[in-house]
């Protein structure tokens, strides 16, 4: 009974370990190909807002972990540092007493030149605020011709695509071809205007899909330079030489795009973009440098994987000017 005892915790041992070294090869796999299940990159004034949700992609996508965008830069823009006191008018009637105080210290009549001061003081209070007030209107008068918004002109009546891309409120019906559908542009955020696409960008989209996965497969890093943005070949290209490191080669081919549609498009000061959700297969495996043998993935089975994706171009540019600039996983 004892023998049997332990031949059955045995089992089960080696049940648990095989499970383990399953869950641990998915990890492998799924970190595979460009990408390698993080969110990285930049989407201009939107790097740190959610992109919206899709049928494509109905869950929440991942923040962006790594991008040369700063917390304090996206949105509407850096606040200039203001005074501790505040800003505006009472900052600068604030800062005057102060000066009026500390000056007094100095010149050893005290923090307001005594009681024999306090004329004197009241007539530099006077002065400073004729002064900060004069300012205060100037600045105001600037700012506001600063914040009037530009005009936008009326966005195009878009089509439906060839292969029926649907977006945000409308039926949705899948595509067994793969490829995307149509959507109207989402609705902008503040300081950013609505960019109308149509099938020519939604083409450039899947091209890109398919070049960059294959360029990263097959370790062409000028080929990723000239479809990716500076940041995100720099990436993808750190990726490549940290598996040159480690003696590995991530092998990927046969790209396909299943499913896609569009999350939202815009225009802003620096160029347009396009976040885009899609479903697609490859095949992605981790090969011994030297070798040839498969550490993990198959070379004849394909993964699905389905990430967000945004692209960026300069404002004016057609389709061929799509470049990647964020990847982001779903949740």
């Amino acid at each position: 009974m004892l023998s049997i005892r332990k031949v059955a915790s045995s089992r089960s041992l080696m049940a648990a370990i095989a499970a383990l070294g399953v869950v641990a090869l998915g990890v492998e796999i799924a970190e595979a190909q460009a990408g390698r299940n993080r969110s990285f990159g930049s989407r201009g004034t939107q790097t740190f807002t959610a992109p919206k949700a899709t049928n494509t992609a109905p869950r929440a996508a991942q923040p962006i972990q790594r991008s040369t965008v700063q917390p304090g830069m996206a949105g509407r823009g850096v606040a200039a540092p203001g005074s501790r006191f505040g800003s505006s008018f009472g900052g600068m009637l604030m800062g005057g007493l102060l000066g009026a105080g500390l000056f007094g210290l100095l010149s050893g009549s005290g923090l307001f030149g005594g009681a024999a001061g306090l004329a004197g003081m009241l007539g530099l209070l006077l002065q400073v605020a004729l002064i900060g007030g004069a300012v205060w209107l100037v600045m105001s008068f600037l700012r506001n011709r600063r914040a009037q918004p530009a005009v936008a002109t009326p966005m195009a009546r878009q089509g439906m695509p060839r292969q029926g891309m649907v977006g945000q409120g409308q039926p949705y019906a899948a595509t067994p071809a793969g490829g995307f559908g149509g959507a109207p542009a989402a609705a902008a955020a503040p300081a950013t205007q609505p960019l109308a696409l149509d099938q020519a960008d939604y083409d450039a989209f899947e091209r890109l899909l398919v070049r960059i996965q294959d360029s990263y497969g097959r370790e062409d890093i000028p080929a990723l330079r000239a479809i990716a943005t500076p940041e995100m070949a720099n990436y993808l290209s750190e990726d490549i030489a940290e598996n040159q490191r480690k003696g590995m080669h991530n092998v990927v081919s046969d790209a396909k795009l299943l499913q896609g549609d569009l999350s939202e498009a815009w225009r802003e000061a620096d160029g347009e973009y396009a976040t885009v959700a899609m479903r697609f297969s490859l095949i992605s495996t981790d090969v011994e440098r030297g070798t040839g043998r498969i550490v993990s993935g198959s070379s004849d089975q394909p993964i699905e994987l389905t990430e967000i994706w945004t692209f960026q171009r300069r404002t004016g540019s057609n389709a061929n000017g799509w470049k990647l600039s964020a990847i982001q996983q779903t949740e």
